[in-house]
């Protein structure tokens, strides 16, 4: 019986390690930001206050590959600000280091004043 207790103790913890890895690594995967709007992250775009693209893109670049396991190493750049209007969509570049480039869907979820909630497509 002593080996029997050890095999379960083994696999009970293997499965508690898996959890909580599961658990890490989606709560690291995370395609969502809320950024503040203050006048150091916002730039007009049609007149409408914007989250900087520069922002949009490094954000983006630091939750696409949060993990070697989870996305694809990728630098970002996007071609304007991320207008702070809920629906408001804006296609960043994703460049990988072979050379190939993707597109990144960027979307306003929602969006006040003085805060912008976004995610991006992986």
């Amino acid at each position: 019986m002593p080996d029997s207790r050890f095999l379960v103790g083994v696999v009970s913890g293997a499965a508690v390690v898996l959890v909580l890895g599961g658990v890490g690594t989606r709560l690291a995967s995370t395609t969502e930001s809320t950024t503040r709007l203050d006048r150091f992250d916002t730039v007009t775009v049609d007149g409408r206050k914007a989250l900087a693209p520069n922002i949009v893109a490094g954000r983006t670049e630091s939750l696409y590959h949060p993990l070697p396991w989870v996305g694809t190493k990728v630098t970002v750049s996007c071609p304007a600000g991320l207008k702070a209007v809920a629906g408001a969509t804006l296609t960043c570049a994703g460049h990988r280091s072979d050379g190939t480039t993707i597109d990144i869907p960027v979307r306003v979820i929602s969006a006040t004043d003085t805060r912008i909630t976004w995610t991006f497509e992986r």
